[in-house]
């Protein structure tokens, strides 16, 4: 990833299915064989194998298909029906258009398709699809620089891991304890996914504002480092008031640039700013701390949060009632584990920013240790809840017991806070600025 003036493609899987969609909106040609495609095309299994219709052209490929645009620059295609927000509270379909190339391969019994396409054109989407491109200058340069940065750190890293013939495990179970992460390792057949899982990358489909194109020509290239090598520069929706350590959340690896970073420019008064223990945790989650992201400016969250995030305006700081019941049905159905009731949820290990790393479940059946973050997340909602920065008040009325979630912040919280961000930007931080506020030691560097 070094390797100056040369701009690297990369495959991004968009989303599987029995059979995809698709229309050709241009000419394309279909590698290994001398014709041209174009308009309402589907791609289905059959026989283990991918049946490709466009009109009344049917064909059987051996393999995989990749389907390449005669002029790049003026040439798209368009999925139908793509799944967007997987297992949160937004997922919702819609039609997406893309540059570059389709690839569709077999995986796990599906069709996958996936989209080669150059770096630039994958940020110019990504920036219009985490945030508005209406957002500040200064913010969507930060994120221009950020989004490259992990995309290709995540390249380095499993090129990395390829060549020393390394497995990474991301799971670790005994008969009480699970404690599980998850990252992009995930995928294997392409670089990265289009969903939250990776980064929102949702095609030509909102990249429509001339500021995206002109911060990805001014970042072009730009990415950061930490001594000498590409920074894994994560990011999420909001801190809750401060960040939290790479380790915390994923592989025990500690990245010195991700430290605990209090998301205002001095620590505000009365506070313990060292959030894992529970008292301290518990006092920051009840209080209203000055952080870059506490604000109520609808001006700054409209850029920052598209159509389908403003579903969610309660994010600084929140709030989850359960039942017993609904609480032990949720538990069991999230988890594939019958703990029985559930009568306690304690905090067994908090973060720095007081987000919840180990878990403990008791049950009337089975009590059980659970981690990190999104397992915790993803345990105790239908769909997730928005951080594992919680307490737990537990009341009885009688013969019913209820469970309030008290939460703060929205997102795993290592790296750079969007919102937080947004606002420095709106204050007239620049994107410099901001990026070093949450990424601690970096430099800049242009890759190309």
């Amino acid at each position: 990833m070094k390797q100056k003036d040369k701009v690297p493609e990369i495959q991004v899987g968009i989303f599987s299915g029995k059979e995809i969609n698709f229309s050709l909106n241009s000419l394309f040609s279909l590698k290994n064989t001398s014709g041209i495609f174009t308009g309402e095309c589907t791609a289905a299994l059959s026989n283990g194998k991918i049946v490709l219709t466009n009109d009344d052209i049917k064909l059987e490929p051996e393999e995989s298909v990749l389907l390449v645009p005669g002029n790049p620059e003026d040439s798209s295609f368009t999925l139908r029906a793509v799944t967007i927000g997987v297992d949160f509270h937004w997922q919702r379909r819609e039609d997406q258009v893309f540059r570059g190339s389709l690839k569709l391969i077999i995986e796990d019994d599906m069709i996958t398709a996936i989209n080669i396409v150059s770096v630039e054109d994958y940020l110019t989407s990504v920036i219009s699809s985490e945030m508005r491109a209406t957002s500040s200058g200064e913010f969507l340069k930060a994120h221009a620089v950020i989004s490259r940065s992990w995309l290709l750190a995540q390249i380095e890293k499993s090129n990395r891991i390829k060549a020393e013939g390394k497995k990474l495990n991301a799971f670790t179970r005994t008969e009480n304890e699970i404690i599980k992460w998850y990252d992009r390792e995930d995928h294997r057949n392409y670089d990265v996914c289009a969903d939250d899982h990776c980064q929102r990358y949702q095609g030509i489909t909102r990249a429509s504002s001339p500021a995206v194109q002109m911060v990805i020509r001014e970042t072009y290239g730009e990415v950061l480092t930490y001594k000498g090598t590409i920074c894994d520069t994560r990011y999420y929706k909001c801190c809750g008031g401060i960040t939290e350590l790479y380790e915390n959340t994923w592989e025990p690896d500690r990245q010195e640039y991700l430290q605990a970073v209090v998301d205002n420019p001095v620590t505000p008064e009365g506070y313990s700013v060292d959030l894992s223990d529970e008292e301290p945790a518990r006092e920051w989650i009840l209080g209203n701390p000055e952080a870059f992201c506490n604000t109520t400016d609808l001006e700054v969250l409209s850029q920052v949060l598209n159509d389908y995030d403003q579903e969610t305006n309660d994010f600084f700081r929140w709030k989850v009632i359960y039942t017993q019941g609904e609480l032990s049905d949720i538990v069991k159905a999230r988890t594939g584990t019958d703990f029985g009731i559930i009568t306690e949820l304690e905090p067994i290990q908090r973060g720095a920013s007081g987000r919840i790393t180990k878990l403990k479940i008791t049950g009337s059946l089975k009590t059980m240790i659970i981690g990190k973050e999104l397992e915790i997340r993803k345990s105790l909602s239908r769909s997730h809840l928005y951080s594992s920065c919680f307490f737990v008040e537990k009341l009885s009325d009688g013969d019913e017991t209820k469970f309030i979630l008290h939460g703060a912040g929205w997102g795993h919280g290592v790296g750079l806070c969007q919102i937080g961000a947004a606002m420095m930007g709106a204050r007239g931080y620049s994107y410099r600025d901001i990026l070093m506020h949450y990424f601690r030691g970096v430099l800049f560097e242009k890759l190309y």
